[in-house]
């Protein structure tokens, strides 16, 4: 099972790429998004791969970023996602685009990728909705269901909890609590204070 590539790119093209692994040139269907991160022809490059096994064939899909590959894992789980129309989705929205659209339910912003209609839209929403803790979300940005206030360290604090073994989810809303609980202007050390202590109370 291939779970990582580390090569020279060696074509770019509108749905995959081919990366050669020392004279070996690996098939990788990637988002429009992964894409773009690559570079030109010979550049080096490494991608996260999921390897699906058929009995007519093996197709690796390459995912730049580990949030980027879960949040496809996920999408196929829906009912009548598969992995060509998981990638369009990818393509059409990011990861933190994705994971505000299921926690407010918005099927609306799952139709701006193609393929996607009202009834595929709402399926996706519905079916993830509380399984958002399951995704590993590395990119720093805080997941919120509401606003959080700019201009403190919530994303340093929702760091801290997590690495104390909270859930990323779990985490995110006692800071937002903690948050709006303080005045514009609060040190890193109050927040985390104040968010551990809505979640021991």
């Amino acid at each position: 099972m291939i779970a990582k590539l580390s090569g020279n790119l060696d074509i770019c093209d509108i749905d995959h790429c081919v990366i050669d692994v020392r004279g070996v040139g690996y098939l990788v269907f990637c988002s429009a998004r992964t894409l773009a991160t690559l570079g030109g022809k010979g550049a080096t490059v490494s991608l996260l791969i999921e390897t699906h096994v058929r009995e007519d064939h093996i197709h690796l899909f390459g995912f730049a970023e580990v949030t980027e590959r879960n949040w496809f894992k996920q999408l196929l789980r829906v009912q009548g996602v598969g992995a060509k129309l998981a990638l369009a989705i990818l393509s059409a929205l990011t990861p933190d685009e994705l994971t505000q659209a299921v926690l407010h339910q918005d099927k609306a912003i799952m139709t701006r990728a193609p393929g996607v209609g009202p009834k595929v839209g709402n399926r996706i929403v519905s079916e993830l909705k509380g399984k958002i803790d399951n995704l590993t979300l590395e990119t720093g940005t805080v997941i919120t269901e509401t606003s959080t206030p700019v201009g403190r360290p919530t994303s340093d604090a929702l760091s801290a909890l997590v690495n104390l073994g909270y859930r990323p989810a779990e985490a995110q809303r006692a800071v937002h609590a903690a948050a709006n609980n303080l005045d514009d202007v609060v040190d890193l050390e109050t927040l985390i204070r104040d968010s551990l202590r809505h979640l021991t109370s």
